[in-house]
């Protein structure tokens, strides 16, 4: 009989790792759990502590501190593959999943279906001959190296490979191998895992190739396994049930996905909502279950495509994705900058970013050029992002994964704030008091086109008391709006009320704060 080692790449909510991990190895399997190493110690310490005296549960020598789109995925999955090679002798099929993933079959099913298909189940397709890779970037992610991580470092990222790109230093693909690309989730057979890891230490030039290649979670184990393995003993999908939308983010389950999710013709799910409490519960009772009995529709990602094309051409008897996920999240923080001196905001949100790490946006409302991931379009035009605002943030939270995001807005946006204020997610916001002096005003009324370069003194001294009432009017409408909390950063203020403010709104340490609050000419012109 089948028994799974489960590979699980986790990162936060030890809780739900020790409690899928207990759940999938009360019925015989195995599971190698890696947890990355930029995340919490403390919670590290959480789950060896409660899964160290479980013999079918191992953890990989190292910890690697893990990026979108970098080797270091790559790597953390055969440093678990190593350590669930040596633990689990008996382990028969290899499992790559994720935190978000959980059952859609009992334990009993799963073996079955194993023992039935004596296949890999990987998706891998042509890398150039198919149309996998929807938008941005294909072939310049193999011929060119990326050192660099797209997200946290993304000028030296793109620095680099324009450097490369003006030099024409690219480089070949190795002969031998057709490059595939898929999906990142697999099962794969132990001696298909085996041949892989030969052939890892065999080949280093396929290493080294793969290493700077960017996004190789998607095209590694896909490229290898086409190598190593008969077309006939591949089959070409995932286990792991997942939808993606128009924008090319992952769909997430909630409660009543339950009767849904277990009639598809898969193992596992992903995404599962943090907030499905019952159908986690549901779920999470499958697992262990004898004798249920499965009524295979597969019809999931069908009736996803139909309802959501009838969203677009105006005959919908569902709501789009973007309506059902009406909230941001509740386990969500949303903390708002609020300027109407851009500069002075962008500079402090670069003081805050250095000092706490907390991904940030600047006017994305109201600047058209902010620099934005590709979101799959919804992200192209003030428009669009303002019209779909809150599937816009919550793409953001998903790409720089992160529960808490900074976004700068102007205080004339009040309608925005209202929208923001009423939703579930934890919302602060943060007024940047700044000296409305006579040479901004005039600088600002250039720039938004009330005056030209030939405007008299004697217009422009009349205007200027008109111009800085409108700015406070914003601003008074906003403090009426008496919003929770709400704080104000004042370039009135001295460094003290500042750090206290700022340790407020960014919930830090005082001492950040106020390395913050003193930042050399926070609020000058």
């Amino acid at each position: 009989m089948a028994k799974i080692a489960y590979i699980l790449l986790c990162h936060k909510d030890p809780e739900a790792v020790i409690r899928q991990a207990e759940r999938l190895t009360a019925v015989g399997d195995y599971m190698a759990i890696h947890f990355d190493a930029s995340a919490s110690a403390e919670d590290y310490a959480q789950i060896t502590a409660a899964l160290g005296d479980n013999p079918s549960v191992t953890f990989p020598r190292k910890r690697t501190r893990c990026g979108w789109g970098e080797w270091s995925l790559v790597q953390a999955t055969l440093d678990t593959l190593t350590a669930a090679l040596q633990s689990f002798p008996r382990a028969t099929h290899f499992y790559l999943m994720s935190g978000d993933c959980m059952a859609i079959k009992s334990a009993e099913y799963a073996h079955q279906f194993l023992d039935e298909n004596d296949t890999d189940f990987i998706e891998s397709v042509d890398y150039f001959d198919s149309d996998w890779i929807k938008t941005g970037w294909k072939e310049e992610r193999l011929i060119y190296r990326h050192w660099f991580n797209e997200r946290t470092q993304r000028k030296r990222f793109y620095a680099m490979f324009e450097v490369q790109k003006r030099l024409g230093l690219t480089r070949k693909i190795p002969a031998d191998l057709q490059v595939q690309i898929g999906s990142q989730w697999w099962c794969l057979r132990r001696r298909t895992i085996e041949a892989l890891m030969a052939f890892t230490h065999r080949r280093r030039d396929v290493m080294r190739f793969f290493r700077s290649t960017w996004i190789p979670d998607e095209t590694f184990f896909q490229t290898l396994v086409r190598h190593l393995v008969p077309e006939a003993e591949i089959s070409n999908r995932s286990l792991t049930f997942l939808l993606f939308s128009d924008y090319g983010m992952p769909v997430t389950f909630y409660n009543d996905h339950y009767d849904l999710l277990l009639g598809q013709n898969h193992l596992f799910a992903r995404k599962i909502s943090p907030e499905a409490l019952d159908l986690k519960r549901r779920l999470g009772l499958l697992y262990a279950a004898q004798g249920v009995q499965f009524q295979i529709s597969d019809e999931g990602r069908n009736l996803f495509d139909f309802l959501t094309a009838r969203g677009r051409i105006g005959r919908r008897f569902a709501p789009r994705f973007w309506e059902t996920e009406a909230s941001l999240g509740r386990e969500r923080e949303l903390l708002i900058i609020l300027a109407k001196k851009w500069h002075v905001a962008k500079r402090l949100v670069g003081r805050i970013r250095q000092e706490t790490g907390l991904p940030a946006v600047d006017f994305l409302f109201n600047e058209e050029d902010t620099p934005l991931p590709d979101l799959g379009g919804i992200q192209t035009t003030l428009e669009k992002r303002t019209r779909h605002r809150r599937a816009l943030m919550r793409m953001l939270y998903d790409y720089y994964d992160s529960r808490r995001l900074i976004v700068c807005i102007d205080t004339s946006n009040l309608d925005l704030l209202r929208d923001f204020a009423s939703d579930r997610a934890q919302v602060r916001m943060l007024e940047v008091e700044c000296k409305l002096t006579d040479a901004y005003l005039t600088g600002h009324a250039l720039r938004i086109g009330l005056t030209g370069e030939q405007t008299s003194q004697e217009n422009l001294s009349r205007l200027l008391p008109t111009i800085r009432g409108n700015m406070l009017h914003e601003v008074d409408q906003i403090r009426d709006a008496q919003f929770e909390n709400y704080t104000r950063l004042s370039e009135y203020a001295d460094t003290e009320t500042n750090t206290s403010a700022l340790a407020r709104f960014l919930n830090v340490s005082e001492d950040k704060a106020r390395a913050i609050a003193q930042s050399d000419n926070l609020f000058a012109d």
